[in-house]
């Protein structure tokens, strides 16, 4: 099967920094959903640790690790996680 998502070269980059800065001991991250928004649903990120990533989706790739929220699956499908930086802000950004 093909991944969920795709990883942009500048995500991955982002994502090794933010495990290499972490606090604790973190394998990667986890992307998943809250209802919010216009659109009724926001992206989320958080920290992927040994003890919640059970039954999560998990995508490999430039190494670095993504978790995938089972709810969020749906909405990735055929994306690719991106990071941008400009002016105004820095965020990653799914793009279908």
């Amino acid at each position: 099967m093909n991944d969920i998502i795709s990883i942009s070269d500048n995500a991955a980059i982002q994502i090794k920094k933010i495990v290499s800065e972490a606090k604790e001991d973190v394998l990667g991250v986890i992307v998943g959903i809250d209802k919010s928004g216009c659109s009724g649903y926001a992206y989320k990120l958080d920290y992927a640790k040994s003890e919640n990533t059970d039954n999560l989706e998990i995508i490999e790739s430039k190494g670095v690790k993504v978790f995938i929220e089972p709810s969020a699956t749906m909405f990735l499908i055929g994306s690719e996680m991106d990071y941008m930086n400009d002016k105004l802000s820095s965020r990653f950004v799914f793009n279908n």
